[in-house]
This record gives structure tokens, C-alpha cells and sequence, in this order.
């Protein structure tokens, strides 16, 4: 069933988003982003004539605290949506199943956190840090056990299901995969936001148009490895950047000074080199590195090559001969997947690798490729420098879109699907 087959008249509706947004210390929103990706289809619902009952996360509490309260977000939340939304505040708590048993037409209850449960999650809590293999088993089989009733009581809220939360759909928590069982195939979809991520992802892995060129960024070899495995099935063109660049470079010899680096990680990075060069696969590394004297916006910096950093300097982005190559890969393909800036962009002085990056992809897309950009780091480049108009589509899922291209199957979509 998708969207817009269904016809919400009358109906309640149990829609989990993602609304873990950024607060300030002062518990102002930062960034609205997600909650904005999930306007349409919050009002495609209203206008139909139903009504809501929304299910998030915020942050990673150890239990109800003030701090990760939805509440928070209450007022932006009905300003966004032109409706006075109610909150509940015990997901599982009496007035919970009160207020969205009275839901009328056309009204909105949002729900407290739902990682103030551990049964959320599934994971047990409060563990002793002596607690024995037995105990821990205990206590896993516990809560996987109260997550039962903790899931069918979010599902007798409501007639149908709507996961419109890609940012988790690769977590098989109560509310993104296991409630879902309690609807059957004509109550049960994906949101706008759902299909269009999972639409795009598609096309990335299965809609190929070639030349197809990933761009990973990241510091760590060692989180990307399996994400660089798959690619090389896929890809004709695989640049790596960041603070992998120096572990790949150490790996084949050259000096890197201070710069970051998995020691343990350099006969890994050999044998990706090797593997590439097996599959035709043109993997693609930085030559020259903007170097500074110290971790800091403000240290002395000078541009070298990148296998030639001095003592007591580190590699902080990328340089302009590096640039050059990288652009013109990036503007000679027709697919293209970018996850990771090239350097520490959130100092200003070396947001220039990224941005030179993020321009041309703006400028292939304009030139027909089809552009996806996630992960974090790289969303914020997009959005910092303005150019996330000017790329095809800009995912709000971080580790869900990693694991997608991984090859992974999603639990929050294999859900819906069932």
C-alpha cells in the first residue's frame, strides 16, 4: 500500500518520524530539517480527514529526562503544521491512550519519547558493570519480553501504521519495524520521505548510469570498510578523502607527520588498493594536503605533498592539485554518492576541499548526473555552502543510507514490506 492509495478519512493514524533535531542549550531548535521532511506527509493525512498520533526519539536517554523531552519541540511542531498538536507525556501512560482514543479529525497528539523505555530499543538498562554473562542474558531476555506489550499498546492507538522514519530505519526498535506486524498489508506504508529515500537509494545501487563515482569521506578506514567493499563491486570510480587519506598514504610509505591514523588498519588499506586494482575499479586519493601546525581554525597552515608532511604537522584538508583531480572525476560521471567531507570543514579555514567537492557535483548534476549526498557531515557541507538545491537528493539518514549501500537489508522497510 502506498500513500497515496490510502485514504485516511476517519482513521487514526500512528505515524513514526524522525524529530531527533538539534537543541540549544536553552532547548531551541537549531535545525528544523526533519521535522520539515515530514510535513507532507503529515498533511496529506489532515487533509485527508484523519488524524495523528506521532511517535520519535530524541537523543539517547538512559530513561525519562527533562533534557531529551519532546515537549521541547511542541510549539515549533504545531507552528510548522498550522495545528494546535497535544502532547502526551508517558508514551505508555494512561493519558497516552486517552487523549488518542478522543483524537478527533484534523488533530495531532505527539507522544513523549519513546527511548525513555528501554523497550524502545530492546536493550536492557541499569545493568551492574560486574553483572555476569547469565544476568545479562536474563535481562536481555526481560525487556525483549516486555517489548511485547510495550509494542502492541503503541499499535492499539491507532487503525494504520506510517513509517516516514528513515534516519532509523535500520534499527529493529518497537516502533520502526516490530509494530508494524500488528497491521496488516493494506494498513501499514512508508511516508513521502520513506519512499523517496528508499527511491533514491535504489537508484544509486540498482538504476546505475555510468561513469558511477562514491565519494567516502570519514576519518576512520575502519568504519567504511565494509560500505568500500560493496562500492567496489559497483563503482567505476572510488575517492577517498578525509582523515582515511593519511592511513591509505602511511600504508604505502609516505609521511604523514601528526596527521590521524589506524596504525592497525595499514594492510587493510594495501589490500583495498590491491582489490580496486583487480576489479578496474579507479581509486582515487589525494596527492597534495592544506597542513596545519596545530588542531585549530587559527594554526599556521601550508599546503604539501601528501606523502611528504613535516614533524609536528598534520593534514587538515585537502590541496588545490588534489581539488583539481577530484573535480574533474566528480564532473565526468553520471551517478554519484557522496557521504564524508575531505577535511575538518567545521574549522573555516578548511572547508575548501568540501566545498571545491560539493561545487562539482552541483556542476555534474547540472549536467545530468544524479547526486545523492548523506551521512552527516556531508549534509551539513551541502547545507553550510548552500548547494544542496543544486545536487539531486540529499538523504536525512546517516547510518540507515550506509547500511542500505552496504547491501544491508533495513528492518524498518523489510517491515512494511512484509
Amino acid at each position: 500500500m502506498t500513500i497515496d492509495q490510502f485514504n485516511f478519512a476517519g482513521k487514526k493514524a500512528f505515524v513514526r518520524v524522525d524529530f531527533n533535531v538539534p537543541l540549544d542549550e536553552n532547548f531551541n531548535i537549531t535545525d528544523d530539517t526533519r521535522m520539515r521532511a515530514a510535513l507532507p506527509t503529515l498533511k496529506k493525512i489532515l487533509t485527508d480527514g484523519g488524524s495523528i498520533i506521532i511517535g520519535s526519539h530524541l537523543g539517547r536517554p538512559k530513561g525519562a529526562t527533562d533534557k531529551f523531552s519532546l515537549k521541547h519541540i511542541l510549539k515549533h511542531l504545531s507552528d510548522l503544521l498550522g495545528v494546535e498538536v497535544q502532547f502526551a507525556n508517558d508514551c505508555m501512560g494512561e493519558e497516552a491512550a486517552v487523549k488518542a482514543a478522543a483524537l478527533q479529525p484534523g488533530e495531532v497528539l505527539l507522544l513523549e519519547n519513546l527511548r525513555f523505555y528501554a523497550e524502545e530499543e530492546g536493550k536492557p538498562r541499569g545493568l551492574a558493570e560486574d553483572a555476569t554473562d547469565e544476568e545479562k542474558k536474563a535481562a536481555k531476555a526481560a525487556v525483549k519480553e516486555s517489548q511485547k506489550e510495550f509494542t502492541k499498546k503503541l499499535a492499539s492507538y491507532a487503525d494504520c501504521y506510517v513509517n516516514d522514519a528513515f534516519g532509523t530505519a535500520h534499527r529493529a526498535h518497537a516502533s520502526t519495524a516490530l509494530i508494524a506486524k500488528y497491521f496488516d498489508k493494506d494498513n501499514k506504508m512508508f511516508g513521502y520521505l520513506m519512499e523517496k529515500e528508499v527511491k533514491a537509494v535504489d537508484k544509486v545501487l540498482n538504476d546505475i548510469k555510468r561513469p558511477f563515482t562514491a565519494i567516502m569521506g570519514g576519518s576512520k578506514v575502519s568504519s567504511k570498510i565494509e560500505i568500500i567493499e560493496n562500492l567496489l563491486n559497483k563503482v567505476d570510480n572510488l575517492i577517498i578523502t578525509g582523515g582515511m587519506t593519511y592511513t591509505f598514504t602511511k600504508a604505502q610509505g609516505g609521511k604523514i607527520g601528526l596527521s590521524i591514523c589506524e596504525d592497525d588498519k595499514l594492510d587493510l588499506a594495501l589490500e583495498l588498493l590491491k582489490k580496486a586494482k583487480e576489479k578496474g575499479v579507479n581509486l582515487v586519493l589525494a596527492v597534495d594536503a592544506k597542513i596545519a601546525d596545530s588542531f585549530s581554525n587559527d594554526a599556521n597552515t601550508q599546503f604539501c605533498k601528501v606523502n611528504e608532511i613535516p614533524d609536528g604537522w598534520e593534514g587538515l584538508d585537502i590541496g588545490p592539485e588534489t581539488e583539481k583531480i577530484f573535480a574533474e572525476v566528480i564532473k565526468n560521471s553520471k551517478t554519484i554518492l557522496w557521504n564524508g567531507p575531505t577535511g575538518v570543514f567545521e574549522f573555516e579555514n578548511f572547508t575548501h576541499g568540501s566545498r571545491s567537492v560539493g561545487e562539482a557535483i552541483v556542476e555534474a548534476t547540472k549536467n545530468g548526473a544524479f547526486s545523492l549526498v548523506g551521512g552527516g557531515d556531508s549534509v551539513a557541507c551541502v547545507n553550510k555552502f548552500g548547494l544542496a538545491n543544486g545536487v539531486s537528493y540529499v538523504s536525512t539518514g546517516g547510518g540507515a543510507l550506509l547500511e542500505a549501500i552496504e547491501g544491508k537489508v533495513l528492518p524498518g522497510i523489510a517491515a512494511i514490506n512484509e
